[in-house]
């Protein structure tokens, strides 16, 4: 019989630092059946190459088990690219790329610069110089730039901020699927009222879009809206306050970002590197019995990739526990590998150069306003980072 590992024994430490824990189980090796936090029996990969060739293995399934099984989706049910293979996946990716294009992302830099500007405004004017850099920066930039590329009322920025929270680290099963409801309930007064008034944003051209005689879904339409506004905001608070927190805790590095700018894109690669905002990827399921790395994972399996484990892999960097901006970190799986590599990659850079850097520049004396240990964690296994980041600056910065 396979151990199963149960990676809850040590409770929130976990939580904290999965790190050791991930460098134990690869020592024994690549890939393990383990127990999570919350109870569920997967596979996990914890091994960069073994990762990389499990993304792309089209064996791991990315439709839901019932789906595979030959169930049919629940009335009101939506899905999305992230739950679903090709021809679908090929399909849908393709009626979407061609509006989410690099154009339209370049032109919401200078949005971006503005309201990251507004935001650190607001920030320094605190009179004790203290600030918690989850809700000053880290969330509310994410999130008013996806609502602008999208089309949404940014006086709904708090209530889609509560909805995904309990969506990506639900409290309970009722209260997730309440959730998914509201969640699905307001986009669809959304894209039709997009229909009947559309501007000139993402949403509205979702909407309207055709290829052919081909379009989205109603269903469709719905999965993709989710997937942009809640993955496509999470994602990137926890990216900036996870590298914030990694130059907090490496002042030497630090010191030579602000002394070499030009380091700046590469520092966001290790930044994603050394902790990214997604710890593992979304499930997968094995539709066959899959050897990966001299394991075979039965059929029907859940099968987690490890992408922060993967690139903290000594055999594809060295010395992967030190953050080094200096590093290569080309190869990291911070956003994936293959057909579902993350099509919001390049916003997520954008986003996280422009906060860093202006948050640098006007905060030369920034530090950690808070005893590390007693940091809160977002709970689970998909999203790796803190629900706050209090900072704190010399008066006068």
């Amino acid at each position: 019989m396979t151990e199963v590992i149960d990676l809850g024994v040590e409770g929130s430490k976990f939580t904290i630092d999965p790190y050791p824990v991930y460098e134990k189980l690869r020592a024994r090796g690549p890939v393990h059946k383990v127990r999570t936090p919350d109870g569920q029996e997967v596979w996990l990969i914890v091994g960069h190459q073994e990762a990389r060739e499990a993304l792309m293995d089209a064996r791991l399934s990315k439709k839901p088990l019932p789906i595979l099984l030959g169930e049919e989706p629940g009335a009101g049910s939506f899905s999305n690219m992230l739950q679903s293979d090709p021809p679908r996946h090929t399909r849908l990716r393709k009626l979407v790329v061609r509006e989410f294009t690099g154009r339209r992302i370049e032109a919401l830099r200078p949005g971006i610069e503005r309201v990251t500007g507004e935001l650190l405004d607001a920030m320094l004017a605190a009179p004790d110089h203290r600030a918690d850099l989850v809700k000053a920066l880290a969330f509310p930039l994410p999130i008013t730039v996806i609502f602008q590329l999208l089309g949404v009322p940014t006086e709904d920025v708090d209530t889609f901020h509560a909805w995904s929270t309990e969506l990506m680290t639900p409290t309970s099963p009722m209260a997730e699927a309440l959730t998914a409801q509201k969640v699905a309930t307001y986009l669809v007064k959304l894209a039709e009222d997009k229909r009947v008034n559309p501007g000139d944003d993402l949403l509205s051209a979702l909407v309207g879009m055709t290829d052919g005689d081909d379009r989205l879904s109603n269903d469709e339409l719905l999965g993709m809206c989710f997937l942009l506004l809640i993955a496509g905001h999470e994602t990137t608070i926890n990216l900036i306050s996870n590298g914030v927190r990694a130059l907090l805790d490496n002042p030497a590095q630090m010191a030579a970002l602000r002394a070499d700018p030009s380091l700046l894109d590469n520092a966001v690669e290790e930044m994603l590197r050394f902790d990214g905002a997604v710890e593992t990827a979304t499930d997968r399921i094995t539709t066959e019995p899959v050897e990966i790395g001299g394991v075979v994972i039965p059929r029907h399996a859940y099968v987690l990739v490890g992408l922060n484990a993967a690139n903290r892999d000594p055999e594809r960097f060295d010395a992967p526990a030190e953050f080094d901006i200096r590093r290569d970190p080309r190869g990291h799986l911070a956003f994936g590998h293959g057909i579902h590599y993350c099509m919001g990659a390049p916003l997520a850079r954008m986003e996280a150069q422009i906060a860093i850097r202006a948050l640098l520049e006007r905060c030369p004396n920034l530090e950690l306003d808070a005893d590390p240990a007693e940091l809160p964690w977002v709970s689970g296994m998909l999203i790796r980072g803190v629900r706050r980041l209090p900072v704190r600056w010399a008066p006068g910065d």
